[in-house]
């Protein structure tokens, strides 16, 4: 493709352009409300057993009589916590000392009702059907299960969209996302919410990378790096209007309403938002192409050639080359699994931190709030360091320095007291900044190093990568049920921050791309960074000998 150059004509971020690519990102906001709501939608409030025979029975103590009830009935904790049991009652037989504690031989049963703290949430998925106890790995694999949908979506609407066109894609997984997202709002078993969250996350990320892909495919080559991580700001705003939202509403089918009926609104992109010129020149629809260009030129008041095309415009000699050609050599091998590494990594430690929100202690929505603000300022950073002391030391720094935030979290929460419980909530913090950061660098990054040939496989592999990051982050985000007490709260912490340091220091391994003529072909890619050691290479008008390093010169994705 020599479309840049077309691009470069018209201005590579002109008024089109920055009108175009601010209506693309604001769907963005849903894709990234939608990839949280499941701390909304599946949060498990405090509860405990229900007392037998008593109608009115409440979570919140009603008065003395009351407390008494819940003394003489419901088991506590042995340790410290002194927590209400959520899964056991005493039997009216069973005998008691004089303040109604018990003897510890004494036997409990099982109960099948239950009372839940209200003063978070009214109701949630789980309150409703009652997914606690013996169910309470239900949660974790219903997450998990959202995100296998993520992993659907980025194959089926990745596919649809080489085929049938961006726009296409785009208003597909509009109406999608509207219509089951919809759905969900009215289920009553776990089966068909599973079902429509499964497509609500396909439709997500169709919406998020078609979207992604509009807005990149217009801006010039100068501004992608810009553009590629300028995105991320709506999605981390998302998950702020998100908490707003669920502040206000505090019912898990009143939020999913409240945030899925914007969607409808978007389907109205079908009447106002071009196709990708790019894609209608792949397919040799090069008069939709001009017409769209030169209205593009037309709104940035820049005057075209009248012949805009030619035969060269479009290059069909460029050599084709797959997937497993990333595995070809030692060191494409080596270096395609740290990158598939760090997407696993650093997808798990965002997603699984984002989650992990409601273990933290504290205020649960003014956490949720400061884990979407902290994205702001880790975007920031990335676009004013990213071209100054480039993509590998920055993705090192982010990886390291969230993730030792995170293990801090076990000193915090096993030696530190309630009150400085705000300190393990900052750290926490600290590492989904580290998270969000790294996020955004390796968007960068792995493109930049992946040839021109396998750009498209390798980014689409990545992301299969990272979405089976996602699908395991609920387990680790959910350790809190299977270890008990301020370690089980700490530990999800000090997975996501050991698996980021170790993540972040394999990424050393890696060439730096900043200022760097990027790979074009296998070849140019197995030698990118290293020096050559076969024949002589014709590089930049002369012949650099065998053993002499390759110096690559500046040139932008």
């Amino acid at each position: 493709m020599k479309f840049d150059e077309v691009l470069i004509q018209i201005g590579e971020f002109g008024w089109y352009q920055k009108r175009l690519y601010f209506v693309i990102c604001i769907p963005c906001i849903s894709a990234g409300i939608f990839a949280t709501l499941s701390v909304f939608l599946l949060g498990v409030p405090d509860y405990r057993c229900a007392i037998p025979g008593l109608e009115n029975d409440t979570y919140a103590i009603q008065d003395n009589n009351h407390q008494i009830l819940v003394n003489r009935t419901i088991p506590v904790s042995s340790d410290a916590t002194k927590r209400y049991d959520g899964c056991f009652v005493y039997p009216e037989s069973a005998p008691a000392y004089d303040n109604y504690s018990h003897p510890f031989n004494v036997s409990k049963t099982k109960c099948n009702k239950w009372v839940y703290d209200k003063s978070i949430f009214q109701s949630t998925l789980v309150s409703d059907l009652n997914l606690i106890c013996d169910k309470n790995y239900i949660p974790s694999i219903v997450k998990m299960v959202y995100f296998s949908g993520m992993l659907a979506g980025a194959l089926v609407f990745g596919f649809l969209s080489d085929i049938i066109g961006r726009k296409k894609t785009l208003m597909l997984s509009l109406i999608l996302v509207s219509a089951a997202g919809i759905g969900v709002s009215w289920v009553n078993s776990v089966i068909l919410y599973v079902v429509l969250r499964f497509l609500v996350a396909m439709a997500t990320i169709g919406i998020f990378t078609t979207g992604f892909v509009i807005g990149m495919e217009f801006v010039g080559p100068s501004k992608r790096m810009w553009a590629g991580i300028v995105v991320e700001y709506f999605f981390a705003l998302g998950l702020i209007i998100l908490a707003g939202v669920g502040y206000l509403l505090r019912d898990w089918r009143h939020i999913n309403m409240a945030v899925t009926f914007p969607c409808l609104i978007f389907l109205s992109y079908f009447w106002f938002i071009p196709e990708s010129p790019r894609w209608l020149m792949s397919k040799g629809r090069f008069e939709e192409a001009e017409a769209i260009l030169r209205n593009a030129a037309r709104v940035n008041k820049v005057k075209l050639p009248d012949k805009l095309f030619d035969e060269h415009t479009y290059d069909y000699s460029v050599p084709q080359a797959r997937v497993w050609h990333l595995f070809r050599t030692k060191v494409m091998t080596m270096r395609t699994l740290v990158i598939f590494a760090n997407w696993f990594v650093v997808t798990m430690a965002y997603y699984g931190l984002s989650l992990n929100t409601g273990n933290l202690g504290g205020n649960f929505f003014l956490n949720f709030t400061l884990s979407g603000l902290v994205e702001i300022p880790a975007y920031t950073l990335c676009i004013l360091l990213l071209d100054k002391i480039g993509r590998k030391w920055l993705h090192f720094c982010c990886m390291v320095f969230g993730g030792i935030a995170c293990i801090s979290t076990v000193f915090t929460s096993l030696y530190a007291g309630e009150d400085l419980r705000w300190l393990t909530i900052t750290l926490a913090m600290v590492g989904k900044l580290g998270a969000s950061g790294a996020f955004a660098v390796i968007y960068v990054f792995s493109a930049e190093l992946y040839p021109t040939v396998l750009r498209n496989s390798g980014m689409g592999a990545s992301s299969c990568c990272a979405r089976v990051g996602g699908m395991i982050a609920p387990y680790i985000a959910d350790l809190n049920k299977v270890v008990s007490g301020d370690f089980g709260m700490a530990l999800p912490l000090v997975v996501f921050g050991a698996a980021s340091v170790a993540a972040g220091v394999l990424a050393l391994t890696l060439p730096e791309t900043l200022n760097k003529e990027l790979p074009e072909t296998i070849e140019d890619a197995e030698t990118f960074g290293r020096t050559r050691h076969s024949k002589e290479v014709f590089v930049n008008g002369s012949f650099s000998k065998e053993g002499e390093d390759i110096e690559n010169t500046s040139k932008t994705l």
